[in-house]
């Protein structure tokens, strides 16, 4: 009942609030005598923390993971897998003036209305904070998926307010989208022109939204089950629990209400690496709820930050008005660090789903045989 825990085989629970003393993942069921590089994990924190450019928060996070479980000798038990996070940085006082007064479009009434109390200080598990746990539980989902299949998940930003990218999604990589680490957008005019929009809204003490695109690359045809527990159900699942998100696509999404069925279709044509392959990729490389072996490309919506550095009307918690003016440390736009965020959900829920498709029916083909 506490909301807090994800998953089915590969199941994750995150703990910790934004000021308290740190954060952590406890991750279940990972593959015994997975080699983890830890390395490789500090990079995804490194990419999510705060403080890393002029455009996010200035909060000084080293967001170091420690291990505490589950690892011996460099190799994975199999057993509960604890990492933890602490937090350097925080000042819960900053937050005082706000512990009577709901913040507008923020989770302070809410917190309240559900639990009869609330961290107030950052918002506690309703912070952005809290991500940080799930992005070293998605790297280490990363890692795994690696071990079972050469997959590649890729994010990017797509959109800043009302500037869009051009980004092919079959052939678009990491390395590319960290060419430009600012904003994390691989097309290189439209790069600069979210930038300027970001330090803008940040000069006007205001804040914009967006979108990021992910696409995962190598998985195989048959993740996934009908009804209830579609693949494409629990990725949407996934990202929206992520702060901020407030929409999902998956392939052609919304566009693809404004196509017949005829044109919206999918052909299915022989594919050499696969088997069976579609000539388009309008369903997001999922039909029915099931992998169809194409890229998956999801999209999320993240609303702009509700802290906005401008007095606003509110109510405090006798249900009077008011007035709130936020201060602290907050990105004036969460795109750029959303992109590792977005990354980590995608691998979680893919590395569930590919652990329970192998539990139910052991080692399939990789493709549909073709006679």
């Amino acid at each position: 009942m506490s909301g807090s825990s994800t998953g089915v085989l590969f199941r994750v629970t995150t703990f910790g609030e934004s000021h308290g003393g740190g954060l952590g993942a406890v991750v279940e069921g990972c593959p015994p005598g997975l080699l983890l590089d830890l390395d490789a994990v500090q990079a995804e924190l490194e990419r999510r923390r705060p403080g890393q450019s002029a455009i996010v928060t200035q909060r000084k996070e080293g967001d170091r993971v420690e291990v505490l479980s589950g690892l011996f000798e460099g190799r994975t038990l199999g057993t509960p897998l604890a990492l933890v996070i602490r937090n350097k940085d925080a000042k819960p006082d900053s937050y005082r003036p706000f512990k009577d007064r709901y913040r507008p479009s923020h989770a302070d009434f809410t917190y309240d209305a559900r639990y009869g109390i609330r961290a107030w200080a950052g918002g506690g598990r309703a912070s952005a904070r809290e991500t940080a746990a799930r992005v070293a539980a998605g790297a280490v989902a990363r890692q795994v998926l690696q071990s079972l299949g050469a997959v590649e998940v890729v994010a990017w930003v797509d959109r800043v307010a009302d500037v869009d990218a051009s980004v092919d999604p079959a052939t678009v990589t990491a390395e590319a989208v960290e060419a430009y680490p600012l904003v994390r957008c691989p097309d290189p005019d439209a790069a600069a022109a979210m930038e300027a929009r970001i330090r803008a809204a940040r000069k006007a003490g205001d804040t914009v939204g967006g979108v990021v695109r992910c696409v995962a690359r190598g998985i195989p045809a048959g993740l996934g089950a009908p009804v209830f527990d579609k693949l494409d159900g629990d990725l949407a699942k996934a990202l929206m629990s992520l702060p901020a998100a407030k929409g999902v696509e998956i392939g052609s999404g919304f566009a693809g209400t404004r196509l017949t069925g005829l044109a919206h279709n999918d052909p299915f044509v022989p594919d050499v690496e696969r088997g069976v392959a579609t000539a388009t990729n309008r369903s997001g490389g999922v039909q029915g709820g099931i992998s169809n072996g194409m890229p998956i490309e999801v999209a999320v919506a993240f609303k702009p930050v509700a802290t906005v550095f401008r007095e606003q009307d509110t109510v405090d918690t006798a249900g009077k008005a008011t007035t709130v003016t936020p201060r602290g440390r907050h990105d004036p736009c969460v795109l750029p660090r959303a992109v590792p965020i977005v990354e980590a959900a995608v691998c979680l829920t893919l590395v569930d789903h590919w652990l329970r498709w192998r539990g139910q029916v052991g080692e399939p083909p990789p493709v549909p045989l073709l006679g």
